[in-house]
């Protein structure tokens, strides 16, 4: 048997291989260049040769992960083919989760979600601008060399309101992209009606991945300089954060009139969001249309709810360092940052393939049914 991990997104450390079926393994660093952040979460490795043999996938150090919480409840990806993914057994007690499985194949991928390749973004962008309604904008080169690209639809024509989404900031939360994927998909449908009305009323300006190096290197939460995107926004450098940099001054050009940052929860197996209205510079009139937008979520999308979430004042510190809030307190408009789960949505669980790519695909569609629904407001 083997293990691997040297492609787009692998991350894993292998510690042995034992002939009966046993295989010990650790969650790698996140990999960066600052030898002081230390994130262990995701993993993404194949798996050769135990075709019909009962295997037992220990990662030992499990305990010590970034979010050692997340693992409960939790069941591992797996995939022959890379395109349909499904959850095999795992457990956790603590300090080791064991992934148990008897594959039918020579060979099986596992990962901690559905990954969501570069190959798959540099398609999803060429399919983007073959469309008549949309363009493709470099945003610059990452540290590593890498495109940073924004989709932008609609006309462009003067007095249309500015509308942005953003996603992986977070790389290892592919959940998000899988999302921008089906809204970009019903924004070019031209005979969707709510993209129709949509398209009449503003321009859309989707950044469907803020971190390149790190998804493809294959980390969770940080760029390959060490930087947590999401907690750049208030200062960004182009030593350290020129995604977040581009992004902020490309919001400033344009201005913005709704915000979305999607993102990936490993502990909370809900779909649900994140607003502004614990900043002081929140108006009441900025409270009410963020309430009337979430509840037309919750009428357009079964899988959204109100009743979970984060904790009111969760980010009180060091708030506007997210880009929701300072995307917020800066133009004063619906700035949401929406979370998805690692493990199932609890509301409507799914035992064969919990929250995956597909799931998230559709809810980027309904997110645009709820902004159809209010935008005229």
């Amino acid at each position: 048997m083997r293990i691997s991990s040297a492609f787009d997104s692998g991350s894993i450390e292998v510690v042995d291989i034992h002939p009966e079926g046993a295989i010990r393994l650790n969650l790698r660093r996140d990999h960066v260049s600052d030898p002081s952040v230390e994130i262990r979460q995701w993993f993404h490795f194949r798996l050769q040769g135990a075709r019909c043999r009962a295997v037992t996938l220990c990662i030992l150090n499990a305990g010590a992960a970034t979010y050692p919480a997340g693992w409960k409840d939790y069941q591992a990806c797996a995939s022959y083919d890379r395109v349909n993914w499904f959850r095999v057994s795992t457990g956790f007690d603590g300090t080791v989760m064991t992934i148990s499985h008897t594959p039918t194949r020579d060979s099986i991928y596992y990962a901690y979600f559905e990954p969501y390749s570069w190959e798959r973004h540099l398609e999803l962008l060429g399919r983007a601008e073959d469309s008549p309604l949309a363009s493709v904008d470099d945003l610059g080169a990452t540290p590593e060399g890498r495109d940073l690209n924004r989709v932008r639809i609609g006309s462009g024509a003067g007095g249309k309101k500015q509308i942005w989404i953003t996603a992986r900031q977070h790389p290892g939360e592919t959940m998000a992209e899988w999302l921008v994927e089906g809204m970009i998909e019903r924004l070019l449908d031209g005979n969707d009606p709510a993209s129709k009305k949509l398209l009449a009323a503003a321009d859309f300006h989707i950044v469907p991945n803020m971190n390149p190096d790190g998804s493809v290197n294959g980390n969770l939460r940080v760029s390959t300089t060490g930087a947590n995107l999401n907690r750049e926004w208030v200062s960004p450098s182009e030593e350290r954060s020129p995604e977040v940099l581009r992004v902020r001054n490309e919001m400033e050009r344009t201005g913005c009139d709704f915000f979305l940052d999607v993102h990936g929860d490993e502990i909370i197996p809900y779909v649900f969001a994140a607003g502004c209205e614990m900043l002081p510079s929140s108006t009441a009139a900025q409270n009410a249309a963020q309430q009337r937008y979430l509840d037309a979520l919750v009428r357009a999308a079964p899988d959204f709810q109100l009743e979970h979430g984060y904790p009111a004042g969760r980010y009180s510190e060091d708030a506007l360092k997210l880009a929701s809030k300072w995307v917020g307190h800066r133009f004063g408009c619906i700035s949401l940052t929406l979370e998805l789960p690692f493990k199932d949505n609890f509301n409507r669980p799914d035992a064969v393939t919990g929250w995956n790519g597909a799931r998230s695909k559709v809810l980027g569609g309904q997110v645009l049914v709820a902004l159809a629904e209010t935008i005229g407001r």
